[in-house]
């Protein structure tokens, strides 16, 4: 391909330029072979003619075509060189707001100086698991490839993150750690990832400071081991730092700080515990004042501080030793202040006084005359003597300088070494990712040592990392199999020995370092002398001799020579450090100590010289360097790098703003440009066979397409480049030398360009010929529209002639019509008021008639009333008389036993008390209701005053209305004299003055009744203004009535909430306890076998009910059959972990129990604005005093029954020990059968108090038969006194007895007292209904007063006829009312009498047969037959629907129907639901035979053996989906059968009937909804699980719609492939085998439907979360393709009739930014358009896909700068969530409604393949 090809006219060129680096421009002239000049034109339309070196022929690189600006990948460039590297960074960091960008192995991060929203947990989930080329770069994607790698290939990981200051390093690395802490979980008991996480805080503190280029610069380097165990688990982690900045401590440059630590101090030092380091302000002290600026803007150093302190007690370092080290800092900031004053030119001082210095040795506890001493003095050692010398004032601040820099060097590695032993773990770590964080190559006005070490790093580094990326190409084309010649890169081995090889840089100083004068100068020409001539890489600067230069990698950088020896020796004054020895201060003798330690070792961290001995030893600062630097190589060749390159954008730290100047330099000087040199010395652009002929599918004829599309692709190459050194072959992809991609995008681009121009000229063809035929047709219509209006007027001409011929006629006989009418209607007026009169007359008449019989009938209707009253009242006096004598015959009985039973009362004093209490109640219960009777008797009378009142106005409207009436009549007949007086003036004139004088008076009667016509209209608006009132007011009414309904939506919203959050607690709850279990079972190998009794049941469920928890704990005895899977043995377990599960159980439970309260509350208050809705008028006065009657008979009864039972145990407690039974007509015996008499008769009144003498008469006969041949049986019954079964004690038989009889009163005491509670609280929930009844009572007076008075305005307003009419009917609508509510009272009344009769009857038959038993039992006692009685059953016709177990056969019945059963054969063959009609058909036999022991049994297991096979099996699909469609109808089969009247209305007959009659379990229908809750979760978490791998494959990556999409190059980094493409019917298939699995086991469609939805939402979060964050995705086509994949998921719902599920709301995020990314985004309606569309999107995912979106063909525009600018100034006032992403794990609260079961159970047939052989059905 020749350059005329490429540098042809309109081709597009970079030219170097000192502004901006780099300018575009274009080719105006084709260039040809030759040529010296390129004929260019810039884009601000300048012209330029750039020359051309014959001899080289350097023509300027080329620009890539506009497809591929933007790239995330800049391997994938066409053009690979540093104009085309340069403008895509600067496209996607300005324009797509994208600050990272891969260049092939490399992470290139630009600093944007903002805080983005795309480092939360939402993104760190959304790039979790991805491989590296599928989303967009990230550090999480460098992040989670590590991780990947490491936990793949099981080798170590690194992460290299440099840069220069500011660019961002020390974020990234904190982001890739954080990552890490999130992905994986800690192994160990506390969290170690929070601890490696709060290491940073404190070495951003003592590392960091403020420098001119980044307000937050690290300025040590530091490489972090995070250590991972066989899981993958962080485990621990260690530090090494490097090259500490300890010049900082005492010298700044102007606008720089010093370490941040140093200031949060100060901005502490009010702090209680900081008032004895004598701290100021940062201004105060010399060591932080001198680069004149202490504060940064924005931040807060007290708040740093407090998150400091935090971080130390994280990481276990505790408040002694931070005060201890505050102390030390604190010296420091004392020390930089001490004063030395000069005496002479060789002799310095300091004061006695001086206040730093006494702070200083204060804190430090040393003398201060001793440490003055030696500030001014140093001590000199020969082989004889020891000199004691003063120095000069320099020295001697240079010594304090030196001190305070080594000292706090200590601290720094003492810190270091405390993180370590903190993050220190004693598990065995499988591997470890490092992540480097080290200086960049720096170059300054004036470099020093520090920067000569930081530059000597990155040489090595830069030759690291250039040999990984040459390794990794080779790599590549071998595995390729294509021929591939060595790469020529930069080798900067040459550089790397003028520094560190022998008579290097750094050998030359060590010696200089040795030599007793040794100086700068000196080391400087040894320099010049060894070096200048034998190594390229150094040169002499030709102005100066105390400088040199050296050409690293980057750049050449010069260096001045002043310092570096004393920095390299790093020496203190020994004398200073013996002093500081002498301390008793703990910590700083701990750092000497160390150091000491340190030294004597030989390890890198140097030490003090305490003598002249260790001398010769030290090591320099260089040699500690080099050492470390070759550790921190060998580890890093060791592990897989990753890089990250940082790049500072500007120096102004302007946000989004690149400096193209900078950009360059840090380019060059962190190897991008070298590793692009590299990519493109051999193959750059890669392509799979597959991709390639997609792409260029358009430049391949019909004919040339083979089956095999590799060798199509090879012939197609052939014929468009002829050069085939520019391509090659692989095995599985094409490689090209750079500018081929771009050449083929030329021809590519060229070959639709040639289709555009033919289909344009097509189209304009076609757009010509249709405006000609639509002229032609235009020219024919206005032909025929002008001769039509020509014909038309001629037409108008002829009707005007002929209208004026009609108009005469016309007029001519309106003449004469008028004459006639006005004669005929005289003669009509005066037939009309003749006929009027007669008309009025009858009416009179009939008006009349009318009222007569009204008033008849409301008298008769009188006297009726008050006959029916009196007989009523008459019958009422008589039942009352009748009662009053029964009552005083009841009482004087009362009053006969009451004094038979004195000795009773005293016995029971405290239960007459509560008795009078609970009068005493009663009686202000009647006070209350009294007070209520009369308030409601003075509204009543209120009500009628209000009558009488607006009867009185009503007579009075009344008769100013007949006066009205009269008035109005008088007026036509003044009219008629009027007219006839006029008529006789106009006649004669001769008495005109008598007729003026009447027509004077006639005006003074009409002034008159217009006076009162007015005064009537006055009258009319007043009413009319009381109306418009009383419409406002009913306005206000429903204004509030539609706020109560908007309160009311929000209580819903609020209680869906409130569901929702009640499950994910629920959800975590059940987690925790899971990995709890997992726990406990984990520790089982290690439990001793002392505890192996100690058995712990599982507590999966939680109750409220006290009595429910008491039924559940009488199951765990010895004799339990039932033994669950989550039982355990006991053992020594971990304390800790134990008390930190159990600390979070009780939160979570406290938290369910207090939601759960509060749902309650809502549900109350929902179901009470129901009732108050719906309940009817309630009975008036005579019912309140029968209930109270009734109350008075009941208390009355209970106290004759408490006198029986006190009767009865003095009896038992008097009677003699004999040992024979009680014969028939003894006292005890005929105790018993009054008893038993009596508890027969007060049955119907109290069935609670019949059970309760049922269970004392059981425990009196067997006292009574003790002695006998029964005895031991006896003995056996009364075992649940254990506090008198003890078999090693030989009690008397009467002792035993007497206990016996003690214990039996206590427990009849407490059973009484519980009766009597629940009777209270019975009593005070009734008085409470009956409050509430009158209040309602009340209410519903005010509205009837409110509708009365309401009637009598509108009747007013009414003729009189109208408004007694409307007065009948109003009457009529509400005694009919009435009569309806009394009819509603009475049915309800009948049902519950029917309801209490069935009740009663079915106690009396249970008591009967109780007393059959009981009878059998003494008869066989007295016969003493050893034998059992054989009770006889009797057959019945038919099934009950319930089945017989033997207790104990729980475990058999769930191992069968639980455990072993398969899903798959249950849902083929039987029906479905079956295992749960088994359940509860066995539940309905514990039921019948009244075992509340064996029912709780029952449920309990079930309820844990579906836990456990859920928790073991929870991967079968299947299996979970089997026993959520189970749960779900045991459950509704619990609420069917539970007689609830909500619940049984849709029940057959027979249904009924086999309702629950004993047990109330609304308790345990919340535990089951918890638990089908705990397994829909589970069901949704398994979907989500097959779901999540097929998504983004069928949504986003598979092409649907062939040739619609094409693929763009991809670089290095390519996008993983699936070995099979998924497409959307794989994943349509996939939902339809979840359908058919849910509806073969018989689910509820209700719970199928919110399964649906939340698949759908997991569909569309997941897609749209990779939308977000994929680049490449978001472009037209791929719109097209979305909606398209969308269409095919609605039509889906629509085959299987799932359209109101609510999924398609769910997929509206998707559909909107699908149709974002093909609607017109250019002007400012279209923005306006944008933001009306995606209501469904946050501003933030509207503003990334916008950002993101990527044209794929050349005729595409990306979006504009100015138009994301509108959308964000129109979106700015909504409210909504920062988060980029959607939140995949988020499950909709689920709601299970009541779906009732046609199945009748007794037609239930259980198949012999569930081996279910011991159940009988009955």
């Amino acid at each position: 391909m020749a350059a005329s090809e490429l540098y042809s006219k309109y081709g597009r060129v970079w030219l170097p330029d000192a502004a901006e680096v780099w300018k575009s421009a274009e080719l105006i002239k084709n260039y040809t072979p030759g040529d010296q000049i390129l004929a260019l034109q810039l884009e601000d339309g300048a012209a330029v003619n750039y020359k051309i070196d014959p001899q080289t022929n350097n023509l300027p690189p080329l620009r890539n075509p506009n497809i591929l600006v933007g790239e995330n990948d800049l391997t994938a460039l066409s053009y690979l060189h540093e104009p085309a590297v340069l403008h895509n960074l600067k496209v996607r960091f300005i324009d797509s707001k994208l600050i990272y960008t891969y260049c092939g192995i490399v992470l290139v991060a630009i600093n944007p100086y903002e805080s983005l929203p795309i480092y939360e947990n939402d993104i760190i989930n959304a790039y979790s698991g991805q491989n590296m080329g599928d989303m967009d770069p990230h550090i999480f994607a460098v992040a989670e490839e590590a991780f990947k790698q490491m936990a793949r290939d099981e080798r170590n990981q690194s992460i290299i993150v440099s840069g220069e200051s500011g660019a961002g390093k020390t974020v990234s690395a904190k982001y890739a750690m954080r990552y890490f802490a999130t992905v994986s979980g800690s192994s160990g008991e506390a969290s170690v990832e929070e601890r490696v996480l709060a290491s940073n805080p404190i070495m951003e503190a003592f590392g960091n400071a403020k420098t001119t280029r980044n307000d937050n610069s690290s300025r040590f380097g530091k490489y972090i081991e995070i250590g991972f165990d066989k899981k993958h688990h962080i485990i621990g982690a260690n530090m090494r730092t490097y090259l500490l900045e300890k010049s900082r401590v005492v010298f700044q440059a102007y606008e720089e700080r010093n370490y941040h630590i140093f200031y949060q101090l100060c901005a502490s030092s009010h702090l209680p515990e900081f008032k004895s380091f004598k701290l100021g302000c940062a201004d105060d002290f010399h060591c932080t004042n001198q680069g004149q600026s202490p504060v940064i803007d924005g931040v807060n150093d007290a708040a740093h501080m407090c998150g400091t302190r935090k971080a130390f007690s994280l990481l276990g370092i505790g408040e002694n030793d931070q005060m201890a080290l505050f102390q030390i800092l604190a010296a420091l900031l004392h020390l930089s202040n001490v004063e030395i004053r000069e005496q002479s030119a060789d002799r310095c001082t300091i004061l006695p006084d001086n206040k730093h210095l006494l702070a200083f040795c204060e804190l430090m506890d040393v003398p201060h005359q001793e440490m003055a001493h030696w500030f001014c003095h140093r001590k000199l050692q020969t082989t004889t003597e020891t000199f004691v010398k003063p120095v000069p004032k320099v020295i001697a601040v240079n010594g304090r300088g030196a001190l305070a820099k080594h000292i706090y060097a200590r601290v720094f590695g003492w810190i270091v070494g405390c993180i370590n032993k903190a993050l220190k773990s004693a598990a065995k770590q499988r591997s470890f990712i490092g992540v480097l964080d080290i200086y960049g190559f720096e170059t300054f006005d004036i470099n020093s040592f520090e920067q000569f070490c930081i530059n000597y790093a990155n040489e090595k580094l830069q030759q690291q990392f250039n040999l990984h990326v040459f390794k990794l190409e080779q790599e590549e084309y071998m595995k390729e199999e294509i021929p591939w010649t060595l790469i020529d890169f930069y080798d900067n081995q040459p550089c790397i020995n003028l520094i560190e090889a022998r008579l290097g840089v750094l050998d030359l100083l060590d010696e200089e370092c040795k030599m007793p004068r040794g100086a700068d100068d000196t080391w400087a020409q040894k320099m010049y002398n060894t070096l200048l001539k034998q190594n390229p890489h150094f040169e002499k600067p030709r102005l100066s001799n105390r400088a040199f230069i050296i050409h690293h990698f980057a750049d050449k950088v010069e260096y001045q020579c002043d310092g570096f020896l004393e920095k390299n020796k790093d020496t203190v004054n020994p004398e200073q450090i013996n002093v500081l020895k002498t301390s008793k201060f703990e910590l700083l003798l701990m750092l000497f100590r160390e150091n000491e330690a340190a030294g004597s070792s030989s390890k890198p961290p140097v030490s003090g010289r305490p003598g002249h001995a260790q001398r010769e030893h030290k090591k320099t600062v260089g040699l500690q360097f080099r050492q470390s630097l070759l550790l921190l190589m060998d580890t890093l060749n060791a592990t897989t790098p990753h890089y990250v390159r940082c790049i500072k954008p500007n120096d102004q730290k302007a946000p989004f703003t690149l400096d193209p100047v900078r950009a360059v330099q840090q380019l060059r000087a962190c190897g991008i440009l070298e590793t692009i040199r590299i990519s493109a010395a051999g193959f750059p652009s890669r392509w799979t066979y597959q991709e390639f002929f997609v792409r260029y599918r358009v430049l391949i004829k019909q004919m040339d397409i083979l089956a095999d599309k590799k060798q199509t692709c090879k012939n197609v190459l052939e014929k468009l480049i002829k050069d085939q050194e520019k391509y090659q072959f692989g095995k599985n992809k094409i490689f090209f030398r750079a500018g081929q991609v771009a050449y083929l995008e030329k021809l590519r681009s060229d070959k639709l360009r040639m289709a555009c121009v033919r289909i344009q000229k097509t189209i304009r063809c076609w757009l010509a010929r249709k405006k000609y035929l639509r002229m032609r047709e235009a020219a024919i219509t206005i032909q025929k529209h002008v001769r039509g209006h020509q014909a038309r007027r001629y037409v108008t001409f002829l009707r005007w002639t002929r209208a004026a011929v009609v108009l005469q006629r016309n007029v001519r006989m309106w003449a004469a019509r008028r004459h006639y009418q006005k004669q005929r209607s005289a003669a009509i007026i005066i037939q009309c008021f003749f006929r009027r009169c007669i008309a009025r007359q009858k009416y009179h008449q009939l008006l009349y008639d009318h009222s007569a019989v009204v008033i008849q009938k409301w008298v008769r209707r009188w006297l009726a009333r008050q006959h029916y009253r009196r007989s009523v009242e008459a019958i009422v006096l008589l039942q009352s008389c009748v009662r009053r004598l029964k009552a005083k015959k009841e009482l004087k009985k009362l009053k006969v036993e009451a004094r038979s039973v004195e000795h009773f009362k005293k016995l029971n004093f405290g239960m007459e008390n509560k008795i009078l209490q609970l009068q005493h109640k009663i009686n202000e219960q009647h006070k209350e209701n009294k007070e209520l009777t009369e308030r409601q008797s003075v509204v009543e009378k209120t009500q009628a005053v209000a009558r009488v009142k607006l009867d009185r106005e009503m007579e009075n409207l009344r008769g100013s209305e007949r006066e009205a009436r009269a008035t109005a009549e008088k007026v036509p007949s003044l009219l008629e004299q009027l007219s006839f007086l006029q008529k006789e003036l106009e006649n004669t004139r001769r008495e005109k003055e008598d007729v003026q004088e009447q027509a004077r008076a006639f005006k003074e009667q009409t002034a008159q009744v217009v006076e009162d016509l007015n005064m009537k209209n006055n009258l009319l608006n007043n009413e009319n203004n009381n109306l418009n009132q009383l419409v406002h007011q009913q306005t206000q009414q429903l204004t509030g009535i539609k706020t109560n309904v908007e309160n009311t939506k929000q209580l819903e919203k609020d209680l869906t909430e409130e569901r929702s959050r009640y499950q994910d607690l629920l959800g975590e709850y059940l987690h925790l306890e899971e990995r709890n279990r997992d726990l406990t079972e984990e520790m089982e190998p290690s439990m001793g076998s002392s505890k192996h009794g100690h058995k712990r049941k599982d507590s999966n469920y939680s109750l409220d009910s006290s009595e429910f928890t008491h039924s559940s704990g009488s199951v765990e005895g010895e004799d339990s059959p039932v033994h669950t899977e989550d039982e355990s043995q006991g053992s020594t377990v971990d304390l800790p972990v134990l008390l930190k599960i159990q600390r979070r159980l009780k939160e979570l439970e406290q938290d369910n129990q207090s939601l759960q309260q509060q749902l309650d509350k809502k549900e109350e208050a929902q179901q009470a604005k129901a009732k108050e809705v719906e309940t009817q008028r309630t009975v008036g006065r005579a019912e309140l005093d029968l209930e109270a009657l009734k109350r008075h008979e009941l208390e009355s009864e209970n106290k004759k029954l408490k006198q029986d039972l006190g009767e009865l145990r003095n009896s038992l407690t008097g009677e003699s020990s004999a040992l024979a039974p009680p014969a028939p007509g003894s006292l005890p015996y005929s105790i018993l059968l009054e008893q038993l008499d009596s508890s027969n008769e007060e049955l119907e009144m109290r069935k609670e108090e019949v059970l309760l003498l049922r269970s004392h008469m059981v425990r009196q006969e067997a006292l009574k038969h003790k002695d006998s041949a029964l005895g031991e049986g006896v003995i056996l019954d009364l075992s649940d006194t254990p506090s008198f079964q003890d078999s090693d004690r030989s009690a008397d038989m009467h002792t035993l007895n007497e206990d016996g009889e003690l214990w039996l009163a206590y427990e009849g005491l407490k059973e009484t007292n519980r009766v009597l509670e629940s009777q209270l609280q019975l009593q005070r929930q009734t008085h409470s209904e009956e409050c509430e009844k009158l209040r309602e009572e009340v209410h519903k007076v005010k509205g009837e007063k409110e509708e009365q008075q309401q009637f009598l305005d509108q009747s007013l307003s009414l003729p009189e006829d109208a408004r007694i009419d409307a007065s009948l009917h109003h009457e009529i609508a509400r005694l009919t009312n009435d009569n309806l509510d009394l009819m509603d009272q009475k049915g309800k009344q009948d049902k519950t009498i029917c309801k209490l009769k069935k009740q009663l009857k079915f106690l009396l038959k249970k008591v009967e047969d109780f007393e059959a038993s009981s009878k059998e039992k003494s008869q066989a006692s007295v016969t003493n037959v050893p034998g059992r009685s054989v009770n006889i059953t009797r057959k019945e016709k038919e099934f009950q629907g319930m089945l017989e177990y033997r207790k104990g056969d729980e475990s058999r019945l769930l191992k069968s129907l639980v455990v072993d059963l398969k899903p798959r054969g249950v849902a083929v063959g039987l029906i479905p639901g079956l295992p749960a009609y088994i359940i509860f058909m066995c539940l309905r036999y514990a039921d019948s035979i009244d075992d509340d022991q064996r029912a709780s049994v029952l449920l309990n297991s079930t309820i844990s053996t579906i836990k456990g096979i859920i928790k073991k099996r929870g991967e079968d699909l299947e299996l979970v989906s089997f026993w959520l469609a189970n749960t779900c109808r045991l459950l509704h089969c619990l609420k069917q059968y539970s007689g609830d009247d909500i619940f049984i209305k849709d029940n057959t007959v027979k249904q009924n009937e086999h309702c629950l009659s004993n047990f109330e379990l609304s308790e345990y229908q919340q535990v089951f909804c918890d638990l089908a809750i705990q397994i829909y979760r589970q069901l949704i978490k398994r979907m989500e699980e097959m779901l999540q791998p097929l998504i983004v494959a069928s949504m986003l990556e598979h092409e649907s719609i062939q040739g619609v999409l094409g693929s763009k190059p991809t670089g290095t980094r390519k996008r993983s492939a699936a070995e099979e493409a998924i497409t959307v019917e794989i994943l349509l298939q996939q939902l339809g085998v979840f359908h058919t699995i849910m509806s073969q086991h018989g689910m509820d469609a209700e719970i199928i439907k919110q399964v649906v939805k939340q698949q759908f939402y997991i569909i569309c979060a997941v897609t749209l979360n990779h939308l977000l964050l994929r680049k490449d995705m978001c472009s037209w086509s791929k719109g097209l393709q979305i909606r398209y994949n969308v269409w095919q998921l609605e039509e889906w719902l629509s085959e299987r009739d799932l359209d109101d599920c609510g999924a398609k709301e769910t997929l509206e995020p998707l559909v909107q930014a699908a149709q974002l990314l093909q609607i017109k985004k250019k002007t400012e309606v279209d923005a306006e358009a944008i933001c009306t569309m995606c209501s469904a999107l946050t501003t933030a995912q509207i503003v990334k896909v916008l950002n993101l979106y990527t044209p794929v063909i050349e005729f595409e525009e990306r979006v504009s700068t100015s138009f994301i600018r509108t959308i964000q100034g129109l979106l700015k006032d909504r409210v909504e969530s920062s988060m980029l992403t959607i939140d995949t794990k988020k499950i909709f609260s689920i709601s299970l409604p009541f779906t009732p079961s046609s199945v009748a159970l007794e037609t239930i047939q259980i198949p012999a393949s569930l081996n279910l052989g011991f159940l009988a059905r009955m």
